[in-house]
């Protein structure tokens, strides 16, 4: 016959005054000691023991919030679960501020720029404030809106970032084993859908144009015969950054595995990083191999000296194209892939942040996930060119010569 349970009047909590146990049934206790002090605590039998478990005192845990302790406590024992353990193991899952504080500890070894490590840290201090006292397995996106509202208006950009760390910090608990479910951050198909679309200023010192803009702009870069409008497109294309792009060598190409292989030494984070060429780049690399002939040490985009583009020529097409130059950069145009597949795709983040040769998740996550996605990366980026050439496809080809560069 099953125990009897709630055996304690409404009022027991504050009635009693004797010192002593007093039993509602299913091994919860109301205990009032000698100095008039009041607590609950459960009670029950593990390995032939009988064990205590505080559930609290009686002026923050009321009657009712007790019993649904001890009922949760009932349940893991039935599950085979000693209810102390589970609480100890609770006990051991960290705040969001710290276990923010120890990803940004573990991210920072592979970071060159120390600037990059304090925007980091101040976004996940002062802007995540609201989160940081929290328990990292207890946020869910009502606190994430309330983070990211009061300044997702006023300051977009900042708004932006912010969104995208705390899913980053989100996503390296769950890899952890602090949280499981979905990632109440993300934005594709989440966030998107309760928040206004966001603005596209600018990211950090790098402008960037709006990803909706830029099939028209690979159709202007089209019409024009010059080296640097090809190895923008070329950028474009394959989401490098500029000093990849100016400096590649044909030795760099496996053309039979559409492959472009960037040396460590030339990429930013200082890891070799492998680049799937869509059809429309492998396309642009037959363009402008006839220059060099395609010499394994040749620059791929050379200048009227054989030497590698330097960083003004963009500036000096940009000038030639009647633009802004504050308005637009060639890195932004990383800013404008990164948006294009957060909200117009549904590729998961992490190929998405690989494709920009960005780690994803911690020290322990790196180093189990030992592939470089390249498969999904190249599907990514063939969908890329295609949404590039949305409005450039029709756009003739035409012979390129040394004369402008």
């Amino acid at each position: 016959m099953a125990r009897e349970i709630n055996k304690l009047p409404p009022k027991a909590a504050t009635a009693i005054t004797a010192p002593g146990r007093y039993s509602d049934g299913g091994g919860l206790y109301l205990v009032v000691s000698a100095t008039g002090s009041r607590k609950w605590v459960f009670r029950f039998r593990w390995d032939g023991k009988l064990r205590d478990m505080g559930m609290g005192g009686v002026g923050n845990v009321s009657l009712a919030t007790a019993r649904g302790k001890a009922a949760a406590a009932r349940l893991l024992i039935g599950e085979g679960k000693n209810p102390l353990e589970d609480k100890q193991a609770l006990k051991a899952i960290p705040t969001f501020g710290d276990f923010a504080d120890e990803l940004v500890a573990v991210l920072s070894a592979e970071w060159r720029n120390d600037k990059h490590k304090a925007q980091w840290s101040t976004t996940l201090t002062k802007d995540a404030a609201p989160l940081r006292p929290m328990r990292i397995d207890r946020i869910e996106t009502s606190h994430v809106l309330e983070t990211l509202k009061p300044i997702w208006s006023e300051k977009p950009e900042t708004a932006s970032r912010l969104q995208q760390r705390i899913a980053r910090v989100l996503d390296a608990a769950k890899a952890k084993g602090f949280r499981k479910g979905e990632n109440p951050a993300r934005w594709s198909g989440h966030l998107d859908h309760l928040l206004p679309a966001r603005q596209k200023l600018t990211r950090g010192h790098h402008a960037a144009m709006p990803y909706g803009d830029v099939p028209a702009f690979v159709a202007q870069l089209r019409d024009r015969d010059a080296i640097a409008a090809l190895a923008l497109e070329f950028l474009i294309l394959t989401a490098a950054r500029s000093g990849e792009v100016r400096g590649a060598t044909w030795a760099e190409f496996d053309l039979d595995a559409k492959v472009w292989t960037v040396p460590e030494g030339r990429m930013k984070a200082g890891r070799e990083h492998r680049v799937p060429l869509s059809v429309s780049a492998l396309a642009l690399l037959a363009k402008v191999m006839p220059l060099t002939g395609g010499k394994a040490g040749a620059f791929v985009f050379p200048n009227q000296k054989d030497a590698s583009l330097s960083d003004a020529a963009f500036s000096a097409l940009f000038i030639r194209m009647g633009l802004d130059r504050g308005a637009i950069t060639p890195h932004g145009f990383r800013s404008s892939f990164r948006d294009w597949a957060g909200e117009a795709t549904n590729f998961p983040r992490e190929v998405a942040e690989a494709a920009l040769a960005h780690s994803v998740g911690d020290a322990t996550e790196q180093a189990y996930r030992r592939g470089d996605a390249l498969e999904k990366r190249r599907k990514l980026m063939e969908a890329w060119a295609g949404f590039c050439e949305r409005r450039a496809i029709e756009s003739k080809v035409t012979p390129v010569s040394r004369a402008k560069i």
